[in-house]
């Protein structure tokens, strides 16, 4: 089993709609959720998640939100909620 830490920032794009910009990995749940508090000073909004699975086998577990910070797309509050 492996975990995967990732901060997805999201940008106004024109017309209000968010677009979303490169994820970012982290190396762990702390330095997941730092990232996510730096970029929040930038960007529209950003989501902190987690992914645990196996690679080989392509079992995932569903993501857990670890930060959230501004608002985020309709579809990605469906997977939050």
């Amino acid at each position: 089993m492996v975990t995967y830490f990732v901060v997805q920032s999201f940008q106004r794009g024109k017309k209000g709609m968010l677009i979303a910009d490169q994820p970012k990995q982290a190396r762990d749940r702390a330095h997941c959720e730092y990232l996510a508090e730096r970029l929040a000073a930038s960007a529209a909004s950003v989501v902190a998640f987690s992914r645990t699975g196996e690679p080989e086998t392509g079992a995932w577990d569903d993501a857990v939100v670890l930060a959230v910070h501004g608002e985020l797309p309709a579809e990605l509050l469906e997977l939050a909620g």
